[in-house]
């Protein structure tokens, strides 16, 4: 067995070494682990490229369905709505509310004055680590911005504008995200696990809302980016927290059966947003990926999907973070190296810290053996 990779990152190059032989720069690998563009390449059709029974590549070709903001909100509307349409489904939101900017800049309006002391976030669309990341409460705010910037705006340099969640659930006052991962194996059927070993990520500067402070990322961007360059960061822990750790808190003061609601509810909205995009995903047998779902709860206990990452980082910023993602990468090729590119219609099993969230076909199979059968005369 060999391998490739695009990243020189301790996760990958260990775990791969270990598990997957020589290291390889040609074509003649198994399992492929790079960047996003350098897997999307690869299916280019000019490139007439065909991928052997025997390989394996780490993200689906048009992964942006899910991990590019704008594309995941469409998406999630697209099909809450047409959930909606029969009837017999519980509504269950978890995108804000979230217009695309320039392209419905006139709803955008509208939303904001319905709601004029609503406070507001923009993001471009296909950005991370908090970078052009600012809050918005008043429409002049925004106008003055948008300046001479709209008219040369590319569709991939859109923003998306959402109802920001100015009543976060707080630990210590400060505010946080959810860091999961999920790893999926097949859209159709559909193949989740979901890694135990989360974290949380918090700001270094306690929650504030008021208007002096909607400027200070410190405050209002969970990113480890952006916390690492304030002063009060703390290298020993890095502002994360093991999310068993948030599960204790959350039992400790709110009780068992709300963290087990709360908990219930982000499995719910994992499956869910991943549905969402079920039906658009090109499902190549040769694809799994690993994504990074950043969550945010707010007072009352709901969660809310902020983004999904395609490339998770897997660099260590603490003795815990190089642990856990050394795991993590392991329990992933665990996980597809098992799998391969057989039928995915078999039995799922959970391999170290993944855990089965969602066997579409094994429901399906149990839904059919439950039911009776007819009887002949």
């Amino acid at each position: 067995m060999k391998w490739k990779s695009d990243s020189e990152v301790q996760a990958i190059v260990q775990n791969f070494s270990r598990r997957c032989g020589a290291r390889t720069e040609g074509d003649d690998w198994n399992v492929f682990w790079g960047h996003p563009w350098n897997v999307q390449r690869l299916f280019h059709p000019d490139l007439g490229t065909r991928l052997r029974d025997d390989q394996l590549v780490n993200h689906f070709p048009n992964h942006l369905e899910l991990t590019r903001k704008d594309q995941m909100v469409k998406n999630v509307k697209r099909w809450l709505r047409e959930r909606g349409r029969d009837g017999q489904h519980e509504r269950f939101d978890f995108v804000p509310v979230t217009h695309l900017l320039p392209a419905d800049y006139s709803l955008f309006v509208e939303e904001f004055r319905r709601c004029p002391r609503a406070t507001w976030i923009m993001k471009p669309a296909n950005a991370a680590q908090g970078r052009g990341i600012f809050l918005v409460t008043k429409l002049a705010q925004l106008r003055k911005w948008s300046a001479g910037r709209w008219a040369a705006t590319r569709a991939s340099e859109s923003y998306v504008i959402s109802r920001y969640v100015d009543r976060p659930h707080l630990v210590g006052g400060r505010k946080y995200d959810l860091r999961l991962y999920v790893l999926v194996t097949s859209y159709r059927p559909l193949r989740v696990y979901k890694h135990r070993e989360g974290f949380a990520r918090f700001c270094t500067s306690k929650y504030d809302p008021s208007p002096a402070n909607l400027g200070n990322p410190f405050v209002h961007l969970t990113n480890v980016a952006v916390q690492k360059r304030g002063s009060d960061y703390n290298q020993h822990h890095g502002g994360k927290w093991n999310l068993r750790h948030c599960r204790l808190h959350v039992e400790a003061t709110r009780g068992r059966a709300a963290a087990a609601r709360l908990f219930a509810d982000m499995d719910r909205l994992i499956v869910d947003s991943l549905r969402a995009v079920q039906a658009q995903i090109i499902n190549d047998r040769h694809c799994f990926e690993c994504y990074g779902y950043d969550i945010l709860i707010d007072d009352d206990l709901k969660p809310w999907l902020v983004e999904v990452n395609a490339s998770p980082s897997l660099s260590a910023t603490t003795r815990a973070d190089r642990v856990m993602k050394l795991a993590l990468i392991r329990d992933v090729l665990d996980v597809v190296l098992d799998e391969g590119t057989a039928a995915r219609d078999r039995p799922m099993r959970g391999a170290g810290g993944f855990e089965v969230l969602h066997d579409e076909a094994g429901e399906r199979a149990a839904a059919a053996a439950a039911k009776p059968r007819k009887r002949g005369r």
